[in-house]
């Protein structure tokens, strides 16, 4: 019998489980020929999410929990349960319930047809304002125009990974994570299943537009060095524009052109260059901060509690 397992990274979502653990008994009841671990990753919540999820585990003998020591963010509580998972294929899936475990059952079924990756697309949005909406399409066009790997739009961490999809996630231990964009950049079998998004059953988002932009910028800089040839490239035309610019200073008194004092036109100029230069210093300064970060080769994550699901039961 082939084991599932299901990844749910948790922070502060006390208001969502009951409905999550009632949903996750009917998934395991529909599909008696597999069996399943479901692993809570508590990524340092500060209300009961821990508590209902250890009194869920005393009566429900399919669930593990880490219980991480502090937040550490979505994307460390994926790896930490992507390390500890047992299962011959893996689903990640939100505590907030806009991805519906009913569609992981189709999942399972295109798995055991042979595809890795069976990840969901949202055909629709229900819940997400229009300016999210909007910045999301932005982002990934231009994630997408900066490298050359596939990248999967309207997607998020929903879908089901093969065991060997699993083992080459392990290996990425890079502090800065876009896991959306590692997903396609280990390739495998790939197969999309469209389905309608759901606003959250209950609780409240966590994520703001300064975590959003950061998540961005992390994206495009952990994902891809196209920023610092952006960089370069604009250096480059800005200094032969400047160079054209005085050779036109140059000759023009040959032609009987006075050259007035032009103030104003200097301070543009200058003030143009430097910003530009800032700019570039800023993008440079990213890496640096991401080299910085990664030779210091601290652990991505610490454990506190790891509880594992008697699977045998």
């Amino acid at each position: 019998m082939k084991t599932i397992s299901l990844l749910i990274p948790a922070y502060n979502e006390e208001a969502v489980l009951a409905k999550l653990f009632q949903r996750l008994r009917n998934l395991v009841k529909s599909q008696p020929n597999y069996r399943f671990e479901i692993l809570f990753v508590n990524d340092g919540s500060r209300d009961n999410t821990l508590e209902l999820i250890k009194a869920e585990a005393k009566k429900n003998h399919h669930i593990s929990y880490i219980n991480l020591s502090r937040n550490f963010g979505k994307e460390i509580a994926m790896i930490a349960g992507i390390d500890a998972v047992k299962g011959d294929a893996l689903v990640i899936l939100d505590a907030d319930l806009q991805d519906p475990p009913e569609l992981i059952p189709k999942m399972i079924q295109y798995w055991e047809q042979g595809y890795d990756d069976v990840y969901a697309k949202r055909a629709t949005r229900e819940g997400e304002t229009w300016l999210k909406k909007t910045t999301s399409k932005l982002y990934y066009k231009l994630l997408q125009s900066s490298t050359t790997i596939p990248i999967q739009k309207d997607t998020g961490d929903f879908r089901l990974l093969d065991r060997r999809c699993i083992d080459a996630l392990k290996q990425f231990r890079e502090s800065q994570r876009i896991a959306k964009a590692m997903f396609s950049w280990i390739g495998y079998k790939k197969k999309e299943i469209l389905y309608d998004r759901d606003p959250r059953a209950a609780g409240e988002t966590k994520w703001n537009y300064r975590k959003l932009i950061n998540l961005a910028v992390d994206g495009l800089t952990s994902f891809t060095t196209a920023p610092l040839r952006v960089s370069t490239v604009f250096g480059f035309i800005i200094s032969f524009a400047a160079f054209i610019y005085i050779l036109y200073l140059l000759v023009r008194p040959l032609f009987g052109i006075s050259t007035g004092a032009g103030y104003s036109s200097l301070m543009a100029v200058i003030l143009f260059l430097g910003g530009v230069q800032l700019l570039s210093l800023g993008i440079i300064g990213e890496y640096i901060g991401r080299i910085f970060n990664e030779t210091k080769q601290r652990p991505l994550y610490l454990i506190e509690e790891y509880h594992e699901a008697q699977l045998s039961k």
